[in-house]
């Protein structure tokens, strides 16, 4: 089973509490978002990493990677 890592961590405890009512600070919320787009950023790394090692395998056995659509 995968581990949390550091900033999940942080992240969810931000939004426990502000679920719970609570205000966050104004650096608090700068945290949060540093945190946000840091983890944004990795998982679109990993998203892509897993696009790039996908195939798709025709019926005639053939096997072709994905295309970018840009």
């Amino acid at each position: 089973m995968e581990q949390i890592s550091e900033r999940t961590k942080k992240l969810n405890e931000y939004s426990a509490r502000i679920k719970a009512g609570e205000t966050l600070t104004p650096d608090e919320i700068a945290d949060r978002d540093r945190l946000r787009q840091e983890f944004l950023a990795e998982f679109r790394k990993n998203f892509r990493q897993q696009l790039d090692n996908t195939v798709v395998q025709y019926p005639d056995g053939t096997k072709k990677p994905l295309k970018d659509k840009k």
